[in-house]
């Protein structure tokens, strides 16, 4: 790999001897004191001395249950979308698309009908959920969502150059920057390669061209923002670009695509990954150091999803798979060690004191069990997934919705800013690292032989 490279070290293997089958689940009482609106944890019901805190699972989940939580933020998001459009002076649906109308509006109550990275992800998240479970109910909402937003974006173009209104769909019609493009765009790859509409496919290429020859770069090829510096590079950004130009790859067999994929990985975690503590900066700032460090949960977790997928995808044997590879495992071994003690991760990751977070949570719980069910990961990750599941699944409410995830965070350089950041049900940046995650975790209980020594949980690959 190179002394470039030195400092990412994958992690060992551990493995236990004696082994004891593991028995079907069920509840059990704690006599910890709880307080109003908690409920009692649950442990193992073989475990001779379980030690369970207020709140916290410490089971494994039957994909039953897994199933149960993924069809509940499935049918929110599908009674939550309109695919409608409205004349906002009246409050009536528009049916005539002739002629636009200068009130006409993506009838959105939310974000469920737009064109942006967050619904991008929720269209991954039930491509996946689809792929896993064979529910084709999963697959319907994404190609439903993309034909509303494909059949609708010329009305918006025309209503644009008559009114000179930016309206609905305007990311759709004009790429500023990767929020624009890059996640809802990867979701478009998979979406195509299930039903392949020259729509769809015009819309992959603009975007290709946007992302590979428009984008900002530095010298050696990292996409960097121009906001709120000149030269900026953004965490987020790993997933804004990276599993797009992955996709890219596979949809038309150009290795270029993969080269750029894997040098975004290296050159950005070359900037913001911290090797000593094992965990993601936020955002860089060129010519601005000593950089002031924020591990901002989140932001992590969008580095560890879309490194996850492009080790999914590229070649074995291409040049730069080792090094992706090595910091993957070394990311994924400095967000296990802060993992917070009910199962899930804090808003900022080295800090207890601040919130547990949702869609840090889903996002570190799906690459986990990706890196355990692909073999990037040894087997003894495992139970860190399966305890982020377990505590995120109980975030999700009955109605689908979903506690605990951050609203729209931006590269700040104070930490009282990422602490005061609030929560909302209706931010839509964790819904689909959850199905993601779901999916993930449901693949992982049903590939492994999962036994119990001395209290916790071991997870044997099946014979």
């Amino acid at each position: 790999m190179g002394r470039k490279y030195a400092w990412l070290l994958a992690a060992g293997v551990v493995y236990a001897a004696s082994v004891v089958p593991v028995s079907a689940q069920s509840t059990q009482s704690t006599t910890t004191p709880m307080s109003a609106g908690q409920r009692p944890g649950r442990s193992d019901p073989a475990f001779a001395q379980p030690s369970v805190a207020v709140g916290v699972d410490y089971t494994v989940p039957s994909p039953e249950e897994i199933q149960i939580v993924l069809d509940r933020v499935r049918e929110y998001f599908v009674r939550s979308t309109t695919y409608r459009v409205v004349d906002t002076a009246t409050g009536q649906a528009v049916t005539d698309f002739t002629t636009p109308i200068k009130t006409a509006a993506v009838d959105q109550r939310g974000e469920f009908n737009e064109w942006n990275y967050s619904i991008g992800v929720t269209m991954a998240g039930m491509l996946l959920v689809a792929e896993v479970t064979g529910d084709t109910r999963f697959q319907d909402y994404t190609i439903r969502n993309f034909d509303f937003l494909f059949d609708h974006a010329d009305y918006f173009r025309r209503q644009e150059a008559l009114f000179g209104t930016a309206g609905s769909l305007r990311r759709m019609r004009r790429f500023n920057e990767l929020d624009d493009c890059g996640a809802i765009g990867a979701a478009l790859v998979k979406a195509y390669q299930k039903r392949p509409d020259p729509r769809y496919r015009a819309m992959i290429d603009r975007i290709a061209e946007f992302i590979s020859h428009t984008m900002s770069r530095m010298p050696d090829g990292t996409i960097a923002r121009t906001r709120p510096w000149p030269v900026s590079i953004w965490v987020d950004d790993f997933y804004m670009c990276i599993p797009f130009l992955a996709q890219m790859g596979v949809l038309t067999g150009d290795r270029t695509y993969f080269d750029d994929a894997a040098r975004q990985v290296i050159g950005m975690s070359a900037r913001l990954f911290d090797k000593d503590r094992g965990l993601y900066d936020h955002s860089w700032f060129a010519d601005m150091e000593p950089d002031p460090r924020f591990f901002w949960g989140r932001g992590a977790g969008w580095a560890l999803m879309a490194t996850a997928e492009l080790l999914s995808v590229i070649p074995d044997d291409h040049k730069d798979r080792p090094a992706v590879l090595a910091v993957f495992q070394k990311a994924a071994q400095g967000v296990i060690a802060v993992q917070g003690s009910q199962g899930m991760w804090h808003q900022m990751l080295d800090k207890p004191d601040s919130y547990l977070e949702s869609s840090a949570t889903a996002m570190f719980t799906f690459a986990l069990a990706r890196g355990v069910n692909r073999g990037w990961l040894p087997p003894n990750y495992a139970p860190a997934a399966q305890q982020g599941w377990r505590a995120l699944e109980q975030r999700v409410r009955a109605d689908g919705t979903i506690e605990g995830i951050c609203v729209s965070t931006t590269a700040a350089s104070d930490l009282v800013y990422y602490y005061n950041r609030p929560t909302d049900l209706a931010a839509p940046q964790g819904y689909g690292a959850t199905l993601m995650a779901g999916a993930e975790v449901l693949q992982m209980v049903k590939a492994f032989g999962i036994q119990r020594i001395n209290n916790t949980f071991y997870y044997r690959p099946k014979k």
